[in-house]
Formats: structure tokens, sequence, C-alpha cells
């Protein structure tokens, strides 16, 4: 790949049962690994552990190679990993007009994650209104139903 970037990212599954964190961590490397742009190259997957909450965790490292920092940027978004370090290349120099783009695509992705937010926090808000109200005419239901 020309102008190809080395990166390692951790990534993590937690959840339950112990099967499916295992079989879930498999399912998205084996997603990430058919990525277009994306060749992985080295990949360490650790047995899950239970946690103090009862739920399961596991951990993989992976290092994978693509062509250009959008791309290590759409991983970024996508896979959300826990740690993510640039192995090659040492001392990269990036375009003005490139790391303008991945910012703007950053605060895109930004923007359209604080609106799914603000969209939630609403329908939750309706949703605790309708069930107080739900509450209270089951309230004077059973008190008319005492009378």
């Amino acid at each position: 790949m020309a102008g190809k970037i080395v990166a390692r990212v951790i990534l993590e599954v937690l959840g339950a049962p112990k099967s499916h964190v295992e079989k879930t961590m498999g399912l998205v490397i084996e997603k990430l690994g058919a990525e277009e742009g994306i060749k992985l190259l080295k990949k360490e997957s650790y047995k899950a552990e239970q946690q103090e909450n009862g739920l399961w965790s596991t951990f993989s490292e992976i290092e994978f190679e693509t062509g250009g920092m959008q791309r290590v940027m759409d991983i970024c978004f996508d896979y959300m990993p826990s740690t993510i370090e640039i192995l090659e290349p040492a001392g990269m120099e990036v375009d003005c007009n490139v790391l303008a783009e991945i910012f703007n695509d950053l605060l895109a992705k930004l923007h359209r994650y604080d609106m799914l937010v603000k969209n939630f926090n609403m329908e939750n808000k309706l949703l605790k209104e309708k069930m107080e109200k739900m509450r209270q005419d089951n309230l004077a239901l059973i008190q008319k139903l005492k009378a």
C-alpha cells in the first residue's frame, strides 16, 4: 500500500454469557479483517474473564496496515478501540488538506452522535412523562374501585 500506516489497537468486548462475549470478539476481528483497505498483520485474543459485576470481558490486540489516516479514523469510530498506537511511519507528515478533512469528518460524526443523544434524552423524558401519567391514572382507577 502506498503511504501505508501500521497501527495497533486494543478492542474490548463486555457482556454475558462468556460464550457470547468470545464469539462476538471473533466476529469483530473477522469484520475488521474484511474491511476494504485494511490488512490484518497480527492478532492476539485473550480469554474472557468474569468481572465483579458478573459480566464477562475479553480483549484483543490487533495490528493492521492501511493506506491513510482517514481509514485509521474510520476504524476508531467504527470499532471504538480502547487504545490505538501508530507504529509506522515514524515522523509522519500529514498534508493540511488531509488533516482538515479528518477534523471535519470527526466534527460531523460528533455532531451526529450529539444529535442522537439529544433525541434519546427527549424520547426518554417523554416516556417518563407518559409512564407517570399512566401511574396516576392507575392510582385514580384503583381509588375509584375501592370507593
